[in-house]
């Protein structure tokens, strides 16, 4: 029997990342996500790092500033975060190779509105990945 892995955040987080998504849908974005219990209450967008309609990136000063950030301020660094511009948005293979983080869920956002599914979230580790089911939260 297969195990579903549940992936838990709140509705305003995840209504955040769709508007960062869309309002520069050209380009991909990224950011880092954070919460406390396994509940996913923060999203920490990156702004310095190189943007294109293929690949994500976020420059190595601001990812130290927003891990500082978190410790901070008490919470726990629990996905990452980015959109597809164009086509589906499941793990690309550079997706996968670049999931430094495997205790992290990892978030692909799709800016379009006739997408079939907007969100979706991933655990990637080993060079493989696994769809996660999202638990909406209401906060």
């Amino acid at each position: 029997m297969r195990v579903v892995r549940v992936v838990r955040i709140e509705r305003t987080v995840l209504q955040q990342m769709l508007a960062e998504a869309r309002s520069a849908p050209e380009v991909e974005c990224c950011g880092l996500l954070a919460g406390r219990a396994e509940l996913i209450s923060v999203l920490l967008p990156a702004r310095e790092g190189p943007r294109s309609a293929s690949a994500y990136e976020i420059s190595p000063l601001e990812l130290f500033a927003l891990f500082r950030h978190m410790r901070d301020a008490g919470l726990e660094h629990l996905g990452i975060y980015h959109s597809h511009p164009h086509g589906d948005n499941s793990p690309s293979t550079r997706d996968v190779e670049l999931a430094y983080y495997p205790a992290a869920a990892y978030f692909i956002v799709s800016p379009q509105v006739d997408a079939a599914r907007l969100v979706r979230a991933f655990a990637i580790a080993d060079g493989r990945s696994e769809e996660l089911t999202i638990d909406v939260v209401d906060a």
